[in-house]
């Protein structure tokens, strides 16, 4: 699926310090394809004189250098409490060493060698988290930086904002309930953000993408030798979040073996790596999104239910978009005017109709389906007003308050084939240019390239052709 607004791509000012040429330009070429502004230094103590007075929203730093090293690097940030977000760049066999940097606020790593579809999603992760910590930008605002990090006014986002602030002072469990596309996982961010926590890590694991195996490395890490394929040692997320919170989304993805150890974390703090009889101490806040009834779940025998008890110590409930109607013109404006800074142009214009329209209609996917759906509008509206029976086409028929369903529309389309037609339409516009149509949608070209691959198109397609 496409990213919920939680997680929509961003721009921002990214540094990256890297003495080794090809390196740092290859970090910078991948980020400038993503759509940042990236600048590069060659060692630590040019960064250092660069930063001086500019807004850098995340920076890119090699461990090794000569000199000062990335790690000492970091350390001087800390001490002139610069507010960029830090990644760390390393190689396998120094793993402790980027750990030791997310201690002094590093917010991630990544081993080389690096795959690109990572860095993007990393760097735009520290970007959002940055920005909620620390929500008026240090200069010149960038696109959506100033943006609210929850847009709605409704009487269910006022009790859900109200109940973030009564939970997120805590060191409290939190469990957030809602449906796909609703936004759970930036509540997450913003209970972090809100807490005492918020100058160390929110680490995320996406539960449904790892098999059990690579989900119990990735949770506790593993030695080296653990498995086949284990050439070196990893550090988990656990470990990685101690002294922040762990996100775990969509936790009922979790296998049931898997789940006794996460209930061992829950109520001991602890946890071996895979492969060691060592025992790890952590601190950490877990935060667990779910789009499932957690106790139907439990009475069928799917989830472990002294786990569901742990876990729902706090529960959140995002509330659906059908049930705060009220936030849709709001949430419109917010979706309209990022298109068109992304699109450099000015913003789609919804005729009263079509606005109306969007407030009756029932959005089975949540904001997540009305992010696309004016994304699509502002890619092919071509500076023309969108009209009702235009959205209705690409709307769900019967989903529709009050009024019958039309005949053009896409009957018992799910959200993917919905996403496919956006992203199909959008190519075309732009004559299969890849980096423009990209930048249209609010994603990483090599998301894009992905995506094609699923849908069959050949890379070297005319039609679909990496052309520009």
């Amino acid at each position: 699926m496409m990213k919920s607004a939680g997680q929509d791509a961003v721009t921002g000012r990214v540094l990256v310090v890297d003495d080794h040429l090809q390196a740092r330009e290859s970090m910078a070429d991948v980020l400038r394809h993503a759509g940042y502004r990236v600048e590069c230094c060659s060692s630590a103590p040019e960064a250092l004189n660069r930063i001086e007075g500019v807004p850098f929203e995340c920076i890119i730093t090699d461990l090794m250098m000569p000199g000062m090293n990335g790690l000492e690097f970091i350390v001087q940030l800390e001490k002139r409490r610069y507010p960029a977000q830090v990644v760390m760049v390393t190689a396998h066999a120094t793993v402790a060493s980027a750990v030791e940097a997310m201690r002094h606020g590093a917010f991630d790593y990544i081993e080389k060698p690096f795959d690109v579809a990572r860095l993007e999603e990393l760097v735009g992760r520290a970007i959002r988290h940055g920005r909620l910590v620390h929500p008026e930008p240090a200069g010149e605002p960038d696109g959506d930086a100033s943006a609210p990090v929850m847009i709605g006014s409704s009487r269910a986002m006022q009790s859900l904002r109200e109940r973030i602030a009564q939970v997120a002072p805590t060191a409290e469990t939190v469990l957030i309930e809602g449906e796909s596309g609703t936004g759970k996982e930036l509540v997450a961010q913003t209970v972090h953000a809100s807490s005492a926590r918020c100058g160390k890590p929110l680490v995320s694991l996406n539960c449904p993408v790892l098999s059990a195996h690579l989900m119990e490395s990735e949770l506790f890490g593993h030695e080296r030798g653990a498995f086949t394929g284990a050439d070196a040692p990893r550090t988990g997320r656990f470990e990685l979040a101690d002294g922040g919170s762990i996100l775990l989304d969509e936790v009922t993805e979790i296998d049931l073996p898997l789940q006794a150890k996460l209930l061992r974390v829950l109520q001991e703090r602890n946890f071996e790596r895979v492969g060691s009889s060592q025992t790890i101490r952590v601190d950490v806040r877990v935060l667990a999104t779910t789009n499932r009834d957690l106790p139907a779940e439990v009475a069928a025998g799917r989830f472990r239910e002294d786990l569901y008890y742990r876990l729902a110590v706090v529960p959140l409930v995002v509330p659906p978009l059908r049930e705060r109607r009220e936030d849709i013109p709001l949430l419109t404006e917010h979706f309209l005017d990022r298109c068109a800074q992304r699109l450099g142009r000015d913003p789609c214009v919804l005729e009263p109709a079509a606005a109306d329209l969007l407030v009756r209609y029932r959005w089975p996917g949540n904001v997540r389906e009305l992010e696309n759906i004016l994304t699509r509008a502002s890619v092919l509206g071509n500076g023309k007003r969108v009209t009702a029976d235009e959205l209705r086409r690409w709307l769900v028929a019967g989903l529709e308050d009050d009024a019958p369903p039309a005949a053009d529309v896409g009957v018992g389309l799910s959200l993917e084939a919905m996403e496919r037609k956006l992203i199909e339409a959008t190519l075309e516009h732009y004559g299969g240019h890849r980096a423009n149509t990209a930048k249209a949608l609010g994603i990483g070209v090599r998301t894009l390239t992905g995506k094609l691959r699923q849908y069959g198109y050949a890379p070297r397609e005319k039609a679909f052709s990496r052309a520009g």
